[in-house]
């Protein structure tokens, strides 16, 4: 306890130290990197929010001294703190309000501000994905979505690192439950990779193929497990679902399909058609042979259209 009493009497120090006095200019520069220090000391002794309030007086000290660069990354370290503060909590099933939480995910908020303020959107987008992160690893799909979603926003003149943010927000949309939301962004980010992806043939190369062939692949398990009628089908997925239809005209000609492995397209094609025929025995024999080829995200999707399949034949 002597200990502590003396960590914290340091910083209540320091803290003095910088409040303005008749004739006397405190001295903020040693103030930020005293509170530096302090916050490194506590980071070892394993004293995480400890640590996230002294990075946030640090930040108070960068932003008086008109330094928007130490001033994020002080923010920053103060919302790895408390979030690392939170983790600790969890593990150890603490009761809490999520202070922690709550903490870090306005220092963090706060980082991403001053980012913008800069012009330094990278950087931005980069916190962004980070807390996103952090909160889905906490079971907090929900919450961040809107996080990837902010990150798209400000990547949307690199195309790839925005495509990448807006396949978190389709995965927490399926995490969630939100099958809906998810084919809406994934169809998004199908058109995205087509537009931009292309190089001199059109035909988008590299990463963008692999990001096309994901939003294809998934799209068509979204449309088996949510089956909507002809009549409310949207055109846009019904052109997608028209291209695993025996005989279909158009398929050597669809960019998605080409990004598609032979063997996967004809197993998909397939598993279309033992949906619309409701032959449950032949879509878990499928799902046999798609279990190596697929995502743990798709074979999770693929699993839940079995299930749907096997419940309505009961019915």
């Amino acid at each position: 306890m002597e200990r502590d009493a003396d960590y914290l009497g340091r910083y209540r120090s320091i803290s003095n130290k910088l409040k303005k006095r008749f004739l006397k200019k405190p001295n903020v520069a040693e103030g930020s990197e005293q509170f530096a220090s302090l916050g490194k000391t506590f980071r070892q002794q394993e004293c995480q929010q400890y640590a996230g309030f002294c990075s946030l007086a640090q930040a108070r000290c960068e932003h008086t001294l008109a330094n928007p660069a130490g001033e994020a990354q002080a923010l920053t370290e103060a919302g790895r703190a408390f979030m690392e503060a939170e983790m600790a909590d969890r593990e150890l099933d603490c009761p809490c309000f999520e202070e922690n939480l709550t903490a870090a995910i306005n220092c963090y908020g706060h980082a991403v501000r001053v980012h913008i303020e800069s012009k330094q959107s990278a950087l931005a987008a980069a916190l962004c994905v980070e807390l996103g992160d952090s909160l889905r690893g906490l079971g907090k799909s929900g919450e961040a979505m809107a996080h990837y979603q902010r990150a798209a926003e400000l990547q949307y003149q690199n195309p790839l690192d925005c495509l990448f943010s807006m396949g978190f927000v389709a995965t927490c949309k399926i995490e969630t439950g939100d099958f809906d939301g998810a084919l809406a962004v994934l169809t998004e980010m199908a058109y995205l990779a087509q537009e931009r992806g292309g190089g001199n043939s059109g035909k988008p190369l590299g990463a963008f193929c692999d990001i096309l062939a994901r939003c294809e692949v998934t799209r068509v398990l979204l449309l088996m497990l949510l089956q909507p009628t002809p009549q409310r089908i949207r055109p846009e997925h019904a052109q997608t679902l028209e291209k695993y239809t025996w005989g279909a005209s158009d398929t050597e000609d669809s960019t998605s399909v080409q990004c598609i492995n032979e063997d996967l397209f004809l197993l998909l094609q397939s598993v279309v058609m033992a949906c619309q025929s409701r032959d449950t025995e032949s879509l878990k024999s499928l799902q046999v042979e798609l279990w190596p080829l697929l995502s743990a995200e798709q074979n999770q999707l693929l699993h839940l259209v079995v299930k749907e399949l096997s419940s309505s034949a009961k019915e």
